[in-house]
């Protein structure tokens, strides 16, 4: 249950307004394989673990003050589309641009120049909307590529900017923003990259500045029918990477399996960063190498009739380590070297046509249909494919996390499919 509260008072200054809405949400236990009432899953009944029968939690999505111009609190990103991740569907994690849509805490002031034109600027807590992760590579990789996040704290906030044209016809802006991406310790503790004794004497890599860039689109009213849109947008990232793969939650990495002809299973994954880095101790260059993003996503919605409508929507996300993976100065040999070290692969173990790259693509293409028998009453049915592509290759023995076997996997494309039902009311 959303409930929102929203209230406007007149000033001299222009309307001053308040804004909150926050979430109740009832819970289930998410691996219906473990007991709620085992030690391992909940510490014992602990209340706050929220797994047992009854229990819930409230989550705060919006919050802020808006006062002449400005923005107070927890909203929506200045660099965002108004549809954030939502162009026409209902599942929450179509990629290929940015999304604040349960909100950010930031500053943010509007210049209204009329007629529809506008400029923002913002300043927001990059903690968890703006961060993917960043990997010390002398933590080691595992058989699915991932290590822990070596973020250092937060010293800067993220700098955004957007430009919006809004009109009758529809919505044209451009956004850009400015990202830090610092490090912390050269030494951590291996798998999970937390501080030891000897990681302050250890130094950190000099901090970079990341950054990215969309361009959003929204054309109303076109001709195929009343109230027929069509909503897209194109981003491009350079260390920052949540502004491509981002989700309304975490920006996820992947790891799917699959059948194969050639070995005990197929394995295709793709790691998501900001960036890595190698300590000069370890081989390395020692400075971070930030990752490249870029993505599309968009969605054309037909109304067939005052009851009916659907949409298509798509999806295609891209995220590149630059280099090769015979340079060991580079991000992607960087990244291989730690990878074949840290499961040991070797000719004996891998075939012949073992190739690393950690390179991947993600499409996704969906379709829905929503039915609307009384006003603001909607039923909803979606259906999406989702495809990852990476660029490993050939076979190679490994070891993942239980409960799979240590055993040969192939490196292999993977997809899978996903059906979604939505009833909901709004008043």
């Amino acid at each position: 249950m959303a409930l929102q509260i929203d209230t406007r008072t007149a000033t001299e200054f222009g309307a001053v307004r308040t804004f909150g809405q926050a979430n109740f949400q009832f819970t289930t236990l998410g691996n219906n394989t473990f007991s709620p009432n085992s030690l391992a899953t909940n510490l014992g009944n602990n209340q706050n673990l929220l797994d047992t029968p009854g229990d819930g939690f409230v989550g705060i999505e919006y919050l802020f003050i808006q006062f002449a111009g400005f923005t107070f609190g927890k909203s929506a990103s200045a660099y965002a589309t108004p549809w954030q991740g939502f162009p026409s569907n209902i599942t929450s994690f179509l990629m290929g641009g940015q999304n604040t849509d349960t909100g950010v805490p930031n500053i943010q002031y509007t210049a209204d120049f009329g007629s529809g034109l506008s400029f923002t600027a913002g300043l927001e807590d990059p903690t968890v909307w703006d961060r993917t992760f960043l990997y010390n590579l002398s933590t080691g990789l595992n058989a699915v590529g991932t290590t822990g996040n070596a973020y250092a704290g937060v010293h800067a906030p993220d700098i955004n900017v957007r430009f919006r044209v809004d009109q009758a016809w529809g919505l044209f802006q451009i956004s850009a923003a400015a990202h830090q991406v610092d490090g912390a310790y050269n030494i951590l503790n291996a798998s999970n990259a937390t501080p030891n004794n000897l990681s302050e004497i250890s130094g950190h890599p000099d901090t970079k500045w990341g950054g990215s860039v969309m361009a959003g689109l929204w054309i109303k009213n076109i001709p195929t029918g009343v109230g027929d849109d069509l909503k897209m947008d194109a981003s491009y990232a350079k260390g920052d990477t949540k502004n491509v793969i981002s989700t309304a939650g975490a920006s996820p990495t992947f790891a799917i399996f699959g059948g194969s002809g050639r070995a005990y299973q197929s394995l295709g994954f793709g790691a998501t960063t900001d960036g890595v880095w190698l300590p000069l101790l370890n081989g390395g260059t020692g400075d971070i190498k930030l990752t490249e993003s870029f993505g599309f996503r968009g969605a054309y919605t037909h109304n067939w009739n005052a009851y009916w409508s659907s949409a298509l929507f798509g999806a295609a996300s891209f995220v590149r380590y630059n280099g090769n993976a015979a340079d060991v100065t580079t991000a992607m040999g960087q990244y291989c070297a730690t990878y074949i070290a840290s499961n040991r692969l070797t000719a004996a173990n891998t075939s012949a046509d073992f190739r690393c790259n950690p390179n991947f693509d993600v499409y996704q293409i969906g379709v829905n249909a929503r039915w609307t028998p009384v006003k603001n009453l909607a039923f909803t049915a979606e259906v999406q494919w989702v495809g990852l592509k990476q660029n490993f290759a050939g076979t190679a023995t490994l070891t993942p996390t239980a409960p799979k076997p240590n055993a040969v996997y192939e490196f292999k494309n993977q997809d899978t499919v996903l059906l979604q039902l939505r009833v909901q009311r709004n008043f």
